[in-house]
């Protein structure tokens, strides 16, 4: 494996400069750099990133903790974390929580040892449900920061990117009320004792309370059969004439059973869910969607945990990625 020391001796030059020019120091003039690099890819020099790590106290390496991967806005999220960790020259180690506190408390604990440099991570669903947070206190008391994004935890004072998850349900609800002129709207929701989904549900409320509605809220977290529990309240509740899923997968249930009953979507039944681009592909008609810009989230999430490892003095944010209404066929 060639070394620093070798490739300084092949172009005459001292191991410093060598050094300095491969991490793109101001200090060495363009022409030396590129004589640098280009000799560097020709003999397929590797740094010993263990050595760098002795030296630097750091291994460039990011802890990613996740509650799934089933949930396509997690794997976008991951994808922008993958794609920015990979432009700044830094590794990622990605664990899932399974929405367990333990196994949360457990990636925390295994990468908190000198594996990674910080932590980039969406709360488990065991761990907001039941309100413990200590593992992650604990962890930025140790001197390791951690970036929250989507599920937060308010009272943890870190950085954060999130959602504009009140405003953006807020908006769609006003949309049908103003636009389509919908009178009987029903949000659906299994994320409602999550941080997100109690901001989503706010939003709909506020919209339908400003404009004197009635609020209908469909809570499914513990419900076992999602499918048959919207298909009999949509059999019960004729008058529903509107839906806003807030999560990623009942808004494409609710227009299967808006079908099955003999609602025709739009024209008796709106419906507006959550999702991504490709979301709009699982559902005849295109569901319309709040589209959440998962791969800027994971892009902006590397930014600003690199700029907190590399400022001494870095003041704390929480950055808000707004989502987008992309209006489809389920939709006047």
């Amino acid at each position: 494996m060639t070394t620093l020391k070798e490739l300084a001796k092949l172009l005459n030059i001292s191991v410093s400069t060598v050094s300095k020019a491969l991490n793109d120091s101001h200090e060495i003039s363009a022409s030396t750099k590129k004589r640098v690099i280009e000799l560097a890819e020709k003999l397929n020099y590797k740094p010993n990133r263990i050595a760098q790590q002795l030296k630097t106290n750091k291994t460039k390496t990011i802890g990613v903790i996740l509650p799934t991967v089933k949930n396509p806005f997690f794997a976008q999220v991951l994808h922008g974390i993958e794609k920015s960790a990979t432009d700044n020259k830094y590794d990622i180690i990605v664990c899932l929580s399974d929405e367990s506190l333990e196994k949360e408390e457990r990636s925390l604990e295994l990468l908190s040892n000198g594996s990674v440099d910080g932590f980039i991570m969406a709360v488990a669903r065991e761990s907001q449900v039941k309100e413990q947070s200590e593992h992650i206190t604990g962890i930025i008391d140790s001197r390791i920061p951690i970036l929250m994004f989507d599920r937060v935890v308010n009272e943890i004072i870190c950085d954060k990117v999130v959602v504009d998850d009140f405003q953006s349900v807020y908006d769609a609800t006003e949309y049908l009320i103003k636009k389509e002129n919908r009178k009987h709207i029903l949000l659906v929701s299994n994320i409602e004792e999550l941080s997100v989904g109690k901001l989503r549900i706010k939003g709909y409320q506020k919209a339908v309370e400003e404009s004197g509605l009635d609020s209908n809220v469909l809570k499914l977290g513990n419900v076992d059969d999602v499918e048959a529990n919207i298909h009999n309240y949509l059999k019960a509740h004729k008058e529903i004439d509107a839906i806003i899923s807030i999560d990623h997968i009942t808004g494409i249930i609710a227009i299967n059973m808006a079908k099955k009953i003999g609602r025709i979507v739009p024209k008796d039944l709106s419906v507006i869910g959550f999702g991504y681009e490709h979301t709009q592909l699982l559902s005849s008609p295109k569901i319309s969607i709040i589209h959440q810009k998962a791969l800027e989230i994971g892009k902006m999430a590397v930014k600003l945990l690199i700029k907190h490892l590399n400022t001494e003095d870095h003041e704390l944010q929480t950055i808000v990625v707004p989502s987008e209404l992309k209006l489809a066929e389920s939709t006047k």
